[in-house]
């Protein structure tokens, strides 16, 4: 048992390094944190393969001016890694920071099988944008328990 957590602790951290070092020319590297089968979610996609998942890394350097992740807390437990991580990214020539959480689940070899995203798109994105943050700050005040 010792020796898986320790195992799975090493996978952990070196999946987390890639992740806050992540650039495009690094990206080639996925194959040695994710499984070929592996099941990527966040709040717009869900794919599954190495590239399909590596489609929507590429994307994000594709689509935003230099993104990198900060991790801020993780939990392990057995096979599984919880972490907490702010996005950093620009987008025409404005700053922003997406906080959110992960839940990613390891298998045998220490590759991740399962990655899932959490963070509200509404707060963290559309509500920071010229046009459609007008309209988002209304639906929260409008639907907000008082």
């Amino acid at each position: 048992m010792n020796d898986m957590h320790t195992h799975f602790s090493a996978s952990h951290r070196a999946v987390l390094d890639w992740y806050q070092s992540l650039n495009p020319d690094r990206l080639q590297l996925l194959p040695l944190f994710y499984h070929p089968e592996a099941c990527f979610k966040d709040p717009f996609n869900e794919v599954q393969g190495h590239a399909a998942i590596t489609r929507i890394f590429a994307h994000m350097f594709e689509t935003t001016q230099q993104p990198r992740f900060v991790v801020l807390e993780q939990v392990t437990q057995g096979a599984q890694l919880f972490v907490t991580w702010d996005f950093h990214f620009g987008l025409r020539g404005k700053d922003y920071t997406i906080h959110g959480c992960s839940r990613m689940l390891f298998d045998a070899e220490g590759k991740i099988t399962l990655h899932r995203d959490y963070w509200d798109p509404a707060e963290e994105l559309w509500q920071k944008l010229p046009l459609l943050g007008g309209v988002i700050a209304w639906l929260r005040r409008r639907f907000q328990a008082r």
